[in-house]
């Protein structure tokens, strides 16, 4: 288990300086719609194991088509396959759209629950998700750990877990509530630029020294 005294202030801080203003795809596309909660899920399903620019020109093509559950269950499914390919898996993603439409208006009256729990209870969405849309369409608390939490705050020592839901269950213990939102913004960024899955840049990295660097072999 990781330390209770690692510090968490000081990694924030030292990060915002970097990264504050370098925001990932969802939180760029949330400010762009205005915190449109359907636009942010439909977002966040297509960017799975997407590249953001590819995911942000997707869904610039989708939202000018259809930008609410009614619109997109109205559309042929052929024609929402057209729009959002070359997104990875676009066929089942098209699919989840279709069904999780279906949902948001059979179930919520054809507006995105706010809770956590109720937006887990909708096949095609899973925590990485939910968290997402709460934190970035409703300004509340959560913690979305993706592959770049996860590997970060396993590599410095936050936390020593094997599994994404683990890793948020003990980010939950342990970071303060304040620090939930911007937590997996400024990491993703950090992830994808500085401290990556293979040979991270340790030499350019503002926070290597409070890193344990837990199962790094090679750095740059």
């Amino acid at each position: 288990m990781a330390s209770k005294r690692f510090p968490i202030g000081e990694l924030i801080k030292t990060l915002k300086k970097t990264f504050e203003e370098k925001p990932p795809f969802i939180t760029r596309l949330s400010r762009k719609r205005k915190r449109d909660p359907f636009i942010i899920l439909m977002g966040t399903l297509l960017s799975l194991r997407t590249k953001d620019e590819l995911t942000e020109k997707v869904i610039d093509r989708l939202v000018s088509y259809a930008k609410t559950p009614e619109e997109i269950l109205s559309m042929p499914e052929e024609k929402l396959k057209e729009l959002i390919y070359p997104v990875g898996f676009y066929k089942n993603k098209a699919a989840t759209l279709k069904h999780v439409s279906k949902e948001i208006l059979e179930r919520y009256q054809g507006k995105v629950p706010e809770s956590l729990d109720e937006l887990l209870a909708i096949k095609g969405i899973g925590r990485k998700t939910a968290n997402l849309v709460i934190t970035e369409a409703f300004k509340k608390p959560g913690i979305c750990v993706d592959t770049h939490v996860h590997r970060i705050s396993n590599r410095m020592g936050l936390v020593s877990t094997k599994h994404p839901d683990k890793t948020e269950e003990k980010l939950r213990e342990i970071l303060p509530k304040k620090y939930w939102t911007i937590y997996n913004t400024l990491l993703v960024t950090f992830g994808k630029t500085i401290c990556k899955p293979i040979s991270p840049l340790c030499s350019e990295c503002p926070v290597s020294y409070l890193c344990k660097k837990v199962g790094v072999t090679k750095t740059r």
